[in-house]
Formats: C-alpha cells, structure tokens, sequence
C-alpha cells in the first residue's frame, strides 16, 4: 500500500518572533533570469540579475521565499514603467507586507550607425529598473550608465597640439512620472558628452570622432550640468541623480561629480 506524503507541515515563517524588531527588506537578490524589456525599438530578450524583498513585521518570524520567484513567473510580461507596478501590486498581495523593492539590472543593446561610414553595431549599455513602494507610494526609479568620450578643456587650452582625453562613465537614475524610453535617456548622455563611442568604426569614423571630440571639450563638471539640464527640462522625471567618472588617461585616479535632486 502506497503511503501518502504529509501534506500537514507546520509553517515555521508565520510563526511569531519574541524579539519584537521589524525587518525593513527581508527576501532573495542574485536571482538570474531572462527577462524581456521595453524598448523604442521594440522588446528586447536580456538576461537580469534579479533582487526581491518586503517588510517584515515585528511580530512575524519570516518570509515566504519560495513566493518570489513564482511571481516572476507569473509576470512574465516586459518590463516597463507599468508592468513593474503591477508586480510590485502583486508581491504586496502575496507576500502580506505594507512595503517592498525589486530590482532588475541587465545589459541593454542598440543598434548604432557609425557617424560617417554607417557602419552598423550593437553598443551595449547597464540598466538597472527599480521599483519601490513606501508610504503608500509606488515609485519606479530608471537608471542608465552610459559610456562617452570627454576631451579635456584645460588640457586642449594649454597645449600647442592635442588634448587629453578619456572614456568616460554617465550613470543617470531617473524616478518616473511618465514613460520614457531607455534609448532616450541614454541619448541625455550621450547628447552631453564630448562625443559618443561606437562599437565598429571606419578610419572616416575615427577622424570624426577625435575631431569632435577636440571641438566639444567638457570638464566632468561639464558633464553632470549638462545632462541635469536636460533632466531639469523633462516633465516625466520628478527625482533624479546624475553622476559622472572619468577614467583619467593622465593620472592614475579618477575625476568624479554628482548632481541629485530629490531624495534618490
């Protein structure tokens, strides 16, 4: 005769905890998954590194881990603005708690022509979509780090040929109000700096981009004003923090400025 599995376990995580001490973010992070998201250019596979967590109760021992995950499957839709309010919704609902954060950080592609050859490649970016819900707010946060050319104005401005130059980082975490695409918000960036970087070029490429480069000079002061301007300018952005780093070709160091307004 078969025995049947017991199906009557107790639920240690709902038990309660003596020590009374709320947990703030209780739940799984270095999740890897593919993922879709949403583009100007359509939907794009990716692979994310995912984190998940709620609240806690004073009065409750633990969480259901095991819930996490199948939220994501059951939300399998892309990721946008939108679709992450509803599953952060229905990790609240499931989980039972008055708070919560899930992240998604994954690289993001696109399809750039080379500025006078045309030459097509793919230039990848990191994005990472945050959404949070607090006091009684859902707020979705959308960050973008973007690589860019800068060309020193000190350097050009005092030496009798050349000027130094440097790739450069631009990270812009946006909190939204409205929709904005990812491919916009890498253009705040790349729109701001001394010039864009490509994966493929052509020696007609190459000549552009010193040459622009030598003509658009921008301190990594330079950098965060100019990108926060055209954040300040964008209705669907309430919150923000503009970063930039320049990965110094002259010192063994970096250069670093940061802009926020808000509480992000």
């Amino acid at each position: 005769m078969q025995t049947l599995p017991n199906t009557n376990l107790p639920d240690v995580q709902s038990s309660a905890d003596p020590r009374n001490i709320e947990i703030d973010f209780v739940g799984v992070r270095g999740l890897e998954l593919p993922v879709t998201v949403e583009s100007a250019s359509g939907v794009q596979p990716t692979v994310a590194e995912i984190g998940m967590f709620v609240s806690l109760p004073a009065h409750q021992k633990g969480t259901h881990m095991s819930r996490f995950l199948g939220l994501l499957k059951e939300h399998a839709t892309p990721l946008n603005r939108q679709t992450l309010t509803e599953l952060m919704q229905s990790m609240l609902s499931a989980l039972e708690a008055e708070s919560g954060r899930i992240d998604f950080e994954f690289p993001f592609f696109v399809q750039k022509h080379a500025p006078i050859s045309e030459l097509e490649s793919l230039m990848n970016y990191r994005v990472k979509l945050s959404v949070e819900h607090k006091a009684a707010r859902t707020l979705v946060t959308q960050t973008v780090t973007v690589p860019v050319t800068s060309l020193c104005p000190c350097s050009k401005e005092i030496s009798r040929y050349g000027a130094h130059n440097q790739r450069s980082h631009i990270t812009i975490a946006a909190r939204l109000c409205g929709d904005l695409s990812l491919e916009e918000q890498i253009r705040f960036a790349e729109e701001s700096a001394s010039c864009d970087l490509w994966s493929r070029l052509k020696r007609v490429d190459e000549k552009y981009v010193t040459e622009s480069a030598y003509e658009n000079p921008k301190f990594v002061e330079d950098l965060v004003r100019d990108v926060a301007g055209r954040v300040n300018a964008d209705p669907r952005i309430e919150a923000y923090r503009v970063e930039a780093e320049n990965f110094e070709s002259i010192h063994n160091h970096s250069a670093y400025a940061q802009i926020f307004k808000g509480d992000l």
